[in-house]
C-alpha cells in the first residue's frame, strides 16, 4: 500500500517529464527529414545539421544570443547582487524593512508583466517620431541624441539588451535577498566590529555566503537568455536586417515563414541540447558550492 502511495506522488512529475521529452524526441526525429509541414517527410539524415554548420544566419543569431546572455544573466546578476545587498544591509537597517520590501517589489514588477505588454509599452517609449524617450531628450535640450532606437541596425541590439536588463533584474534581486535572509547576522556584526565598511562586508561576507544562489540565478537566467523569444518578437521581429535575430526566433521564422520544418527542427534541437548542457553544468556547480 505504501509503495502505491509513493507512485501516486511520482505520477505528476512523470507526466510532466513525458510532456517535455515526447515532443523533443518527435522534434529531433523531424530534424532528420526534409519536410515542408505537409505531405510525407523525406528522410535526409544529417543534411540539415551539415547545412546548419555553414549557415551564416544561424551563427549570427547565435552570436546575438551571447549578447542576450550578457543582458539577461551577467548584468542582472551583478546588479541584483549589489542592489540586494544594499536593500538588505543598508536600506533595511536605516529606513526599515517595509521600505526595503516596497523597493524590492518595484524592481520585481517587470517580471510580473506579460512580455507582450512590456514589449508594446517599450516600443511606444522608443518610437522614433513620437516616442516618449526622444520627446524627453528634446525637452531637456538633447535633441541631437534622438535616435531610431529599434530601427537602427547599429543600435537595435543594444536597445533590446537594455529592455531585457530592466525585465530581468527583479528575479536575481528577489533570490539574493532571500539568500541573505539565511546568512547569520553575527557575521555582519563581527565584520563591523573589525572595522569593515559596506563594500568589504559585501565582498567577504555576502558573496561567499550566497554562492549557491549565484549559481542558481546564473543558470536560470542564462537558459532564459538562450531561449528568449517574446521580447524580440514584439520589439523588432529579429530586425532590422537580422540585427536582433536569435536562434529561437530564427527557428520560428524557418518553421512558419519559410516552411522548412525539418531545418527549423534541427535549429531548435541544437538549441535544446546547448540549454540542457548548461543546465547540467549549472547543477554541478551549485552542488559543488553547497558542498564547500
Amino acid at each position: 500500500m505504501r509503495r502505491d502511495s509513493y507512485a501516486l506522488f511520482l505520477l505528476p512529475g512523470a507526466l510532466a517529464f513525458l510532456a517535455v521529452v515526447v515532443p523533443f524526441l518527435m522534434n529531433t526525429g523531424v530534424s532528420f527529414t526534409d519536410w515542408q509541414g505537409v505531405g510525407s517527410p523525406h528522410w535526409s539524415g544529417l543534411a540539415n545539421y551539415r547545412e546548419l554548420l555553414h549557415d551564416s544566419e544561424f551563427w549570427a543569431s547565435f552570436r546575438h544570443s551571447l549578447f542576450m546572455v550578457v543582458a539577461m544573466a551577467l548584468l542582472p546578476t551583478a546588479l541584483g547582487l549589489v542592489l540586494a545587498a544594499a536593500l538588505f544591509d543598508y536600506v533595511g537597517k536605516h529606513f526599515g524593512s517595509r521600505i526595503a520590501a516596497v523597493l524590492r517589489a518595484c524592481f520585481y514588477l517587470p517580471q510580473v508583466l506579460p512580455v507582450a505588454v512590456a514589449g508594446i509599452v517599450w516600443s511606444w517609449i522608443l518610437a522614433p517620431d513620437n516616442g516618449s524617450l526622444n520627446a524627453l531628450l528634446k525637452a531637456v535640450g538633447l535633441a541631437g541624441w534622438q535616435q531610431d532606437w529599434l530601427g537602427d541596425p547599429d543600435l537595435a541590439l543594444y536597445t533590446v539588451m537594455g529592455v531585457l536588463v530592466w525585465v530581468q533584474l527583479g528575479f536575481p534581486l528577489v533570490v539574493f535577498m532571500a539568500g541573505l535572509g539565511r546568512v547569520d547576522p553575527q557575521l555582519y556584526e563581527a565584520a563591523e566590529l573589525d572595522g569593515a565598511g559596506w563594500w568589504r562586508r559585501f565582498r567577504h561576507v555576502t558573496l561567499p555566503q550566497i554562492r549557491p544562489e549565484v549559481y542558481v540565478v546564473l543558470t536560470w537566467c542564462t537558459i532564459a537568455a538562450l531561449k528568449v523569444f517574446g521580447a524580440v518578437y514584439v520589439l523588432t521581429k529579429g530586425g532590422p536586417g537580422g540585427a536582433t535575430d536569435v536562434p529561437s526566433y530564427f527557428s520560428f521564422t524557418t518553421f512558419f515563414e519559410k516552411t522548412q520544418v525539418g531545418y527549423g527542427s534541427a535549429i531548435s534541437t541544437v538549441l535544446t541540447v546547448i540549454i540542457l548542457a548548461l543546465a547540467v553544468l549549472g547543477l554541478k556547480l551549485q552542488n559543488r558550492a553547497e558542498a564547500t
